[in-house]
């Protein structure tokens, strides 16, 4: 007999009927009330053992953590918490799980020990929601480009050149590492290394993007990225997903409006296809509130933060006007902030972001026109000659989470600009063809997935939103 997915279980199947359920035990109460989880929702089914008609031996297997197979009746449930319950006739263990060994017994775990059980904290209530909604926002992605006749790209993961300019990146190479060949000056001769040049893994595959976006005019890359950055902050990891959308005849104007669509549209998608997993994220941030004083509680519940977001118009603003309002700010004036603003160009940290979004204007934000020294040598250089069509999202609780721009499509300005962030050209004469041939108005971002997903799930840290982080000294699993 087929089995039958406990969420198609607990709301598609008829009472009186046979079913078939596979999954793992949560808890065993009495030996005779068992609720099992197969991941496919949030919500666990209960299975009433008549426990006279089973060997002993079968009910000791029958553990936290262990794997049954379970085959019975489906009836209304005369107690609380479930309508439906089966009433088990076979139950076979498929796997057991030794209750002195098995790390994730049902109590209340820290999320610091979870990440040390990445490979087990799936099971758990916490992770299998947060995963689930990870998938829906993944497909939620895929499906709002689709629909408007984007094409994704898979841009290289190995690449030789540094699209952000931030030299915190990881080499791939196969020379021996501890004797590798020498050049004329006595360091390694990547001449001899398998690309037969120093290669690296990628930090963005916008670049690449954009070629593909100035043929097939609206593109998108959904992929890994990495930084070698030795950051242990709850906002970083080494290896991340991003999504980066490029689009040829869009300027800085159409980029905001992209932006602010997007994101609104993953979170409603992920409001209507989630909400059992919301719920139960919502009501776990609300128990951690009420730990905490009250001049540090959140004003917004998750699920208010998500319709807020999905209903209301993002705030639009220069840098030029965020500097005002941050230097006036009562936080900069008693030199609360750990960076304070004193003149226009100093470049925004996560506390200004956040300022501005949950204290000043209380609503995700846009700023656009920032500083050229502070951007990179792709954004389009302002009639000014001091800003670039830069534009960067914020959101409550994350900061930025979104960073675009309109491209530079002028090849002299490019090059020069180039030459000024000391880029070779040479190196990139592909991206320059680009201008060369055909040159247009176009512009792009990148969302980070796992912010995205840190802010639909109200997670705290980025590292539990991500099945196995990597950071600083962690690559295991």
């Amino acid at each position: 007999m087929k089995h039958t997915p406990i969420s198609d279980a607990l709301t598609k199947m008829p009472v009186g009927t046979t079913i078939t359920v596979k999954g793992w035990v949560r808890t065993f109460r009495s030996n005779r009330f068992i609720a099992l989880n197969d991941g496919s929702t949030i919500e666990n089914i209960q299975a009433v053992v008549d426990f006279e008609k089973f060997d002993e031996k079968v009910l000791r297997q029958i553990n936290t953590g262990a794997c049954l197979k379970i085959s019975g009746d489906l009836v209304s449930s005369i107690g609380s918490g479930q309508k439906v319950e089966i009433q088990v006739v076979t139950l076979d263990v498929l796997g057991g799980a030794d209750p002195e060994k098995y790390p994730l017994q049902p109590k209340k775990h820290s999320l610091e020990f979870l990440r040390e059980q990445a490979h087990l904290r799936f099971r758990t209530s916490t992770f299998s929601a947060v995963f689930r909604i990870r998938h829906a926002a993944s497909f939620a992605i895929h499906k709002y480009f689709n629909d408007r006749g984007f094409f994704n790209i898979h841009s290289p993961i190995i690449t030789a050149s540094d699209a952000e300019g931030a030299g915190e990146m990881f080499r791939v190479s196969t020379l021996d590492a501890t004797n590798p060949p020498k050049n004329e000056l006595g360091t390694a001769d990547f001449s001899q290394d398998f690309f037969e040049r120093e290669t690296h893994l990628t930090v963005s595959g916008q670049l690449e993007a954009e070629l593909a976006a100035l043929a097939l005019s609206k593109v998108y890359t959904f992929g890994p990225t990495f930084r070698a950055e030795n950051s242990n902050t709850s906002r970083h990891l080494a290896e991340f997903w991003m999504i980066e959308p490029e689009v040829a005849f869009n300027d800085l104007h159409d980029n905001m409006d992209l932006a602010e669509d997007f994101l609104k549209y993953i979170v409603k998608y992920v409001l209507q296809h989630c909400a059992a997993d919301l719920a139960f994220l919502d009501k776990r941030l609300q128990d951690e509130e009420k730990g905490k004083p009250k001049n540090e509680r959140t004003e917004q519940t998750l699920l208010e933060k998500l319709q807020f977001v999905a209903e209301n118009n993002f705030v639009r603003l220069s840098y030029t006007e965020a500097i005002e309002i941050l230097r006036n700010s009562k936080p900069n004036k008693k030199k609360k902030f750990k960076y304070l603003i004193e003149e226009w160009g100093a470049d925004l940290q996560s506390e200004h972001e956040r300022y501005l979004v949950e204290q000043h204007f209380k609503c995700p934000v846009i700023l656009f026109d920032y500083p050229a020294k502070i951007k990179a040598f792709y954004m389009r250089l302002n009639d000014d000659g001091k800003t670039v069509r830069a534009m960067d999202v914020l959101f409550p609780g994350i900061g930025e989470i979104v960073g675009g721009s309109q491209r530079e499509e002028r090849l002299e300005v490019l090059k020069e600009k180039m030459t000024q962030f000391e880029i070779d050209h040479e190196q990139l004469y592909w991206y320059l063809d680009t201008r060369r041939f055909g040159s247009c108005v176009h512009s792009g971002f990148g969302l980070g997935f796992e912010r995205l997903v840190q802010f639909v799930t109200g997670m705290s840290n980025i590292r539990d939103v991500i099945p196995f982080p990597r950071t600083p000294g962690k690559a295991e699993f």
